[in-house]
């Protein structure tokens, strides 16, 4: 039971198989570390090539969170033995976010179905897991969030690509303010698609082992329905046969949605951001919480998010997670990273010296650092083989 990632097999009335894959560092909130991520990876890889599993679960152990993010005292110290040194120069950095983004972008062109159960606290590496699911679930105790601006990181594990594919300009306000989302508003943001009470999950799992699973049939006719279609609608209706029939409460996002993509319309990172720090003040303590972190957060990662949300908003999946690539290494030797981990989580002062310290030092001039290669000229990239697998 102390593994990082617990794995097991249910059997189906039919004798096929579903796994569950459970993240199982419950202390961490289920932190997701570069061990979790080359066990998650290879088992996904042994299940997709099994023709008698249907289908896979991932799940947080605890009742707290599926995920609230990655390895940042792991990454802190690959910083601190490399300070001074160029992002390329860090090793573990280099293998941990290159490892973690496979695994995201595997989850996101899985050849089964993928259920995520986003229970509790959903954020930074949980959400690269979670997204990428073809069936999310959240609870009534679902937390989202991409609050990288805090510790001097940006949303990263693909989030440039998801935050731009959001109603509006509801992504970039999320990656500007780190803006904590509930149930409703996952849904309105796109990140789930179903929704089961906590007290439900057991039912879940239990009707799972009764469904009439597909598997892969050798010599099956050409117009026969894949196994993939039966499965993902079993599943689906595994899933809505338990949805609570209480309507959901009010979100947030859409809320505000007017208000946000009025203040977040501009194409001037300057203004927008002035716009929203004129929030901190507002009567509805979400919206001045959101503004308050912002200004409290690194002035240099929200100049970095804004200028991916602009750079990739027409850029491929695997595009993107390349781009995230170079600017997580970026991040990694240019301060703010180090200097966020140390005060949320070393020192806990939670009091960042920032680097630029002002938004008018975060210019786009000085952001064009983080989309420079670091590599040796002529190697290729580490993920240059994303999205050309079949082709």
């Amino acid at each position: 039971m102390n593994a990082p990632v617990l794995f097991e097999e249910k059997a189906a009335a039919n004798g096929m198989r579903f796994g569950i894959a459970t993240l199982n560092s419950p202390q961490t909130l289920n932190g997701l570390s570069l061990e979790m991520v080359d066990l998650l990876a290879a088992q996904l890889d042994t299940w997709a090539n099994d023709p008698g599993v249907a289908l896979v679960v991932l799940q947080g152990a605890g009742e707290k969170a599926f995920c609230a993010g990655g390895d940042l005292h792991g990454l802190y110290r690959s910083m601190q033995e490399n300070t001074g040194k160029s992002g390329w120069s860090n090793a573990y950095a280099r293998r941990f976010f290159e490892h973690e983004y496979r695994l995201d972008y595997r989850i996101h062109t899985y050849p089964k179905p993928v259920l995520c159960w986003g229970h509790g606290i959903v954020m930074g590496g949980g959400i690269g897991l979670m997204m990428g699911a073809s069936h999310r679930v959240v609870s009534e105790a679902s937390r989202l969030a991409m609050p990288e601006v805090t510790i001097g990181l940006f949303p990263d594990v693909g989030g440039s690509w998801l935050l731009n594919r959001m109603p509006g300009r509801i992504g970039l306000f999320l990656a500007l303010t780190g803006a904590q989302m509930n149930t409703a508003d996952a849904f309105f943001a796109g990140l789930a698609d179903f929704r089961l009470n906590y007290e439900d999950w057991p039912k879940l799992l239990a009707s799972l082992e009764e469904q009439p699973w597909a598997g892969q049939v050798s010599g099956a006719a050409e117009d026969a329905i894949p196994p993939r279609s039966i499965n993902d609608g079993l599943l689906r209706r595994a899933l809505t046969a338990l949805e609570p029939r209480a309507p959901l409460e009010g979100g947030h996002l859409r809320q505000h949605s007017f208000l946000i993509n009025s203040l977040c319309s501009g194409n001037r990172l300057d203004d927008i951001y002035e716009e929203l720090a004129a929030l901190k003040d507002h009567e509805d303590p979400w919206l001045a919480r959101a503004a308050s972190t912002m200004l409290a957060g690194s002035p240099g990662s929200v100049r970095l998010s804004f200028a991916l949300q602009q750079r990739m908003r027409l850029r491929s999946l695997d595009d993107v997670f390349r781009a995230e690539y170079i600017a997580a290494l970026a991040c990694t030797a240019h301060g703010d990273f180090a200097e966020g981990i140390r005060a949320l989580l070393i020192d806990k002062d939670k009091k960042p010296r920032w680097n630029p310290a002002v938004m008018d030092m975060a210019t786009d001039a000085w952001v064009q650092k983080f989309f420079d290669e670091p590599w040796p000229e002529g190697e290729p990239h580490p993920l240059a083989d994303l999205g050309k697998e079949g082709r």
